[in-house]
């Protein structure tokens, strides 16, 4: 009796006391010119989040906030005024908007952006695309960049 109310007790403590620790994941493009490039550190320039090759790529915890579990650094929003929002790496996490759909980033319907699923990229050199939020259609003149860009984890099936 007494064993049979303690296995009840642990039953309903672990059922209280949620366990659900997402391991760090990479975050990669699905969609020419930046197709199965990851998220990672502009090698020149850290705060710079860029697309890059695979071999380069950084591991991320999304809760919220999306943290690089390489530098610790935080992705951020910025605040610009054109439909493109830079993108930077900081150390302090500013923005909780980050969520996801499916395997795919996105803001989250109640953030201040909205529920955003769309990235502009601009090649920057060789293999590195900087990253920006799109909540529109801008795009920065004299830059190479593709519009309508999503960002995913690896293959969740």
């Amino acid at each position: 009796m007494f064993s049979s109310f303690v296995s009840r007790l642990l039953l309903v403590s672990a059922a209280a006391v949620p366990i659900a620790l997402a391991k760090p994941e990479q975050i990669r493009a699905v969609q020419s010119p930046i197709f199965h490039y990851y998220l990672q550190a502009y090698p020149q320039d850290p705060q710079i989040p860029v697309m890059g090759p695979e071999a380069s790529s950084e591991y991320f915890n999304i809760a919220g906030t999306i943290q690089s579990t390489n530098s610790s650094l935080y992705l951020n929003i910025g605040g610009d005024s054109t439909s493109y929002k830079t993108l930077t790496f900081a150390d302090a996490g500013s923005t909780d908007a980050w969520a996801l759909e499916g395997d795919t980033i996105i803001t989250s319907t109640g953030s201040s952006f909205g529920r955003q699923l769309n990235f502009l990229v601009c090649q920057l050199t060789g293999q590195y695309w900087q990253v920006y939020l799109q909540t529109g259609s801008d795009t920065p003149a004299g830059k190479t960049c593709s519009n309508y860009q999503s960002l995913h984890l690896p293959c969740l099936c």
